[in-house]
């Protein structure tokens, strides 16, 4: 998708990008079909990342518009234009693979505030992400089994990771959703909060990861990431590499003197 696709997907007002300070947001903005992703979402999602993987955000939320979903999905109705071939089945799951896959690889920590509907490429989403805080409202699924679809490896990973095995398992061979409770107990998402509380909990946590030295933030993503790779060489060179960074920055100077002064340390991320 080329920077005039990408401005008309956000044109039409589905994908929003903000920013204050060093907290970026991205909001699903399709209420209508409860945020449900299409196509040119899909396409918008994967260039914000590489606009926010190259900016100076040191945390990112994800959120869904409105107060019904976090997001339901796959867009279905556009199905039959958009996947009608197997050119376009093979186009089309490149371009999720590439927003997932790109939303994960950012460098900066990802929250996402999950209200309402997460289902199917919804918790795709999410699992994708870091963290994840649900409202006592969060709907939880996995259904591509009742649409006689299915994911790919890489997804169920992703979600046996953060779940576990067997929390994935029921998930993914029921195709029944889970209510926030449930998906706290088994780790699915870090904390529940009250409806009315999610987005002040959520940029209350964005702010306290986001007065963190940016490089020390980095250096942890880097070092789960090798750990959800074991045996990936790279991985955990690229992690030891950002954590000789930090002891060679500035910012670690700048820490250890507002320790000293008993005052908030000024990160600049160098």
């Amino acid at each position: 998708m080329d920077g005039a696709d990408m401005s008309r997907a956000l044109a039409e007002g589905r994908l929003l990008l903000d920013r204050e300070g060093p907290v970026a947001r991205i909001t699903l903005n399709n209420p209508d079909r409860l945020n449900a992703m299409r196509l040119a979402m899909w396409q918008g999602l994967g260039d914000l990342a590489v606009e926010l993987a190259a900016s100076d955000a040191r945390v990112v939320v994800l959120r869904g518009a409105g107060d019904r979903a976090f997001c339901a999905g796959a867009d279905i109705s556009e199905f039959p234009q958009v996947r009608a071939t197997p050119e376009g089945v093979a186009a089309y799951n490149r371009t999720v693979a590439r927003a997932l896959e790109g939303l994960a690889a950012l460098p900066m920590p990802v929250l996402a505030a999950i209200r309402g509907h997460c289902i199917g490429g919804g918790l795709e989403i999410a699992v994708r992400c870091d963290l994840r805080l649900a409202s006592e409202t969060a709907r939880i699924a996995f259904t591509p089994a009742k649409l006689g679809l299915a994911i790919g490896a890489d997804e169920v990973a992703a979600l046996a990771r953060i779940a576990g095995p067997a929390a994935a398992a029921e998930l993914l061979y029921t195709a029944q959703p889970v209510d926030a409770a449930r998906a706290e107990r088994w780790g699915l998402v870090n904390r529940r909060v009250p409806e009315d509380m999610l987005m002040d909990e959520a940029d209350a946590l964005a702010r306290t990861i986001a007065a963190n030295a940016p490089l020390t933030l980095r250096a942890v993503k880097a070092g789960l990431a090798a750990f959800a790779r074991p045996g990936d060489a790279a991985a955990a060179s690229h992690a030891d590499a950002l954590v000789k960074t930090c002891f060679d920055s500035a910012d670690y100077r700048e820490g250890q003197r507002a320790f000293a002064e008993k005052r908030r340390p000024e990160f600049k991320g160098q």
